[in-house]
Parts: C-alpha cells; sequence; structure tokens
C-alpha cells in the first residue's frame, strides 16, 4: 500500500493535508438547519437520475412501435426493472419538488439581492430545464395520456406570437406528432437538457464558490456561539444525512407506490380526460381559466418577471429601502400556485 501511494504522489502531487485545506473552508452556521440543503438536494437527485436513467436506457427503444413494448419489458420482465423505474420516476418528482423548494427559500430569505442576481437566474433556468426534463421523460413512456399530453404541450406552444409555430416543429419534429417526435424528445431528455442542467450547475457552483454563501443569523443563536463551522466532516456528513435519507425515501416510494403503465397510446382516439404530470397543473387550470393566446402570453409574463425579479426588487428598494413588497409578492404567488394545484388536482378529469 505504501508503494501504491508514493507512487500516486508521485504522479498526482497532492498531499491530504493540502486536499483537506482546498476543500475545507468555513460554512455559515445557518446550514446546520436542514432547510438550507435544498440546495444540494436536487443535485443529489439529479446523480440518480443520471444512473437509473443510463440503465433504462439500456432496455428502452425511442420509436413509436416499440417505445410501449420496451416500457412493459422493463416493468414486467427485467430483473429489478420495475424498481429502477419507478426510483427513476420518484427521483423526477421529488427533484423538481426541490428545485421549486429551493428557489422559493432563496427567494423568501433575499438571497437573490446584491450581487447574486446572476445565479437566481441560473437558477430559474435549472428549474426551466428541470420541468422540460420531466415533461420529456413523461412523453417517452408512449402511453395515451403522455401522448396527448405531448400533443396538447405542443399546440399550447402553437399559441405563442410569431415564435410559436417554429416552436412546435422544433419539438415535434414536425407539423404533427410523427415517427421522429419520439426520438426527439429521447434526445432531448435523455442529452440535450442533462448537457444543459450540468452547465447551468458548473456555473451556478462556481458563483456560488465566488460570491460566497449568503449569510444568516437567527434569534435563536447565541452572541458568542461561533458564526461557521468547517464543511469537512460536519457539513459532508449533513448532506451525506439528507442523501441517505433521501434514497431511503426513494427505495420506499418506489416498493409501495411503483410506476404504473397505462393503455398504449392511440393516436386515432382522442381521451375523455387529459391529465398532465403534477408540475403542470398550475399551467394546465391556467390554460382552463383564460383564452389561449391570453394565457399563454401571461404566463410567459410571469415567467419573464420572475426571471427579472432580483432587478425590480432592487429598483423596488431603491426607492423603498423598507419596502416588503417582495414578501407579499411572494406570499401571493405561493398562495396562486398552490391553490391552483390543488384544484386542478382535485376536479374530476
Amino acid at each position: 500500500m505504501f508503494g501504491i501511494g508514493a507512487w500516486l504522489h508521485e504522479r498526482i502531487p497532492i498531499r491530504g493535508e493540502q486536499l483537506r485545506e482546498m476543500t475545507n473552508e468555513p460554512v455559515p452556521n445557518h446550514l446546520r438547519r436542514w432547510w438550507f440543503c435544498l440546495g444540494g438536494t436536487p443535485a443529489y437527485l439529479f446523480v440518480v437520475q443520471i444512473a437509473t436513467g443510463i440503465l433504462l436506457a439500456l432496455y428502452y427503444e425511442s420509436s413509436p412501435d416499440r417505445a410501449y413494448e420496451s416500457v412493459r419489458h422493463i416493468t414486467h420482465e427485467v430483473a429489478f426493472g420495475w424498481y429502477i423505474r419507478s426510483v427513476h420516476k420518484w427521483a423526477a418528482t421529488l427533484m423538481i419538488a426541490a428545485v421549486i423548494l429551493h428557489q422559493m427559500r432563496v427567494f423568501f430569505t433575499g438571497a437573490y439581492r446584491k450581487p447574486r442576481e446572476l445565479n437566481w437566474m441560473v437558477g430559474m433556468c435549472l428549474l426551466v430545464c428541470t420541468l422540460m426534463t420531466g415533461f420529456t421523460g413523461y412523453s417517452l413512456v408512449y402511453e395515451q395520456l403522455s401522448y396527448w399530453g405531448a400533443t396538447v404541450g405542443a399546440n399550447i406552444n402553437e399559441t405563442v406570437p410569431l415564435i410559436g409555430p417554429l416552436m412546435k416543429r422544433l419539438l415535434l419534429a414536425g407539423e404533427a406528432y410523427n415517427q421522429q417526435t419520439l426520438p426527439r424528445f429521447f434526445i432531448l431528455h435523455a442529452a440535450v437538457l442533462p448537457v444543459a442542467i450540468v452547465g447551468l450547475l458548473g456555473i451556478h457552483i462556481t458563483l456560488l464558490r465566488l460570491q460566497g454563501v449568503t449569510e444568516f443569523q437567527f434569534e435563536d443563536e447565541k452572541p458568542d456561539e461561533p458564526r461557521h463551522f468547517n464543511f469537512f466532516p460536519d457539513h459532508l456528513y449533513t448532506e451525506l444525512i439528507v442523501g441517505l435519507v433521501l434514497m431511503i425515501l426513494l427505495s420506499v416510494l418506489a416498493t409501495v407506490f411503483p410506476a404504473e403503465l397505462g393503455p398504449k397510446a392511440d393516436p386515432l382516439t382522442t381521451p375523455e380526460v387529459i391529465k398532465p404530470e403534477w408540475f403542470f397543473y398550475v399551467t394546465f387550470r391556467w390554460l382552463k381559466l383564460f383564452p389561449g393566446t391570453a394565457a399563454v402570453l401571461s404566463m410567459g409574463f410571469i415567467l419573464f418577471t420572475m426571471f427579472l425579479w432580483p432587478l425590480l426588487d432592487g429598483l423596488i428598494r431603491r426607492f423603498w429601502p423598507k419596502s416588503e413588497f417582495s414578501v407579499w409578492a411572494g406570499i401571493v404567488a405561493v398562495l396562486a400556485i398552490v391553490g391552483l394545484t390543488v384544484w386542478e388536482g382535485a376536479v374530476a378529469h
């Protein structure tokens, strides 16, 4: 072992003490609270998604003729295929929830303010990419609901002024759902979007390291209590515990509520009810409340406002330094999102 260590050190001249010194930076004390670890949660779940996605891709066939049968084969015939598919599905659900909760935490703690405006925008891009990954993954099963959900989603894109028709053709690989649509979804889901997420995560972490973590102090903290603690091993242990709890939770969900397989897609039969995944309930309900173009434009405006919110908040605080407008706007937005989601989930489909 000593000989192997000497051989490695000669070629990689970094000692353990140097590595610990490079990585063991002080971590703000508020990160001892588990809800401030929400940033690492979606990253862990993304790793789970990559690992299970590679295993599923070994058997999946991205053609309309074979997609459904390959998913059925994975679910019912491949050893532990049902478990891998279920973990992949639940990890996607929890990842989307974790990204949303992380953005909400950043918003309500004001961690998006100067000089961290760009990192908020990167986070919004990560949220959009995560939602798109969920949408394309849902469509790959080629069930009746996923097929018509993709068709409805493409038709919604078409209502966007000027670029709508182009967006629809790019998504469907043509004017309508065809033989090339499912391979297009597979490439987006398994290659384009994951690469985009990895790139955005790299930018996000780089900016975080350059700017540092936003520091908070709570009333229950003692004045003489240290404001920082070591990343290694204290914070690393926290992240490992969160990862272990998530793995147990994923296994329980995958076992108790395994991924199901609905009827195969039938392009000639439109289902009476088209129901999207839960993270698009808000969009679906919004589209039912307003006419098509008005709904799409208003949703685009809301998304654009969220993207530029750090700049708008800075402008508001310049004229009203003690204004709590952002907090009240966030509360209204959360209540609207929860209300529309529950509304859409509760109505008869």
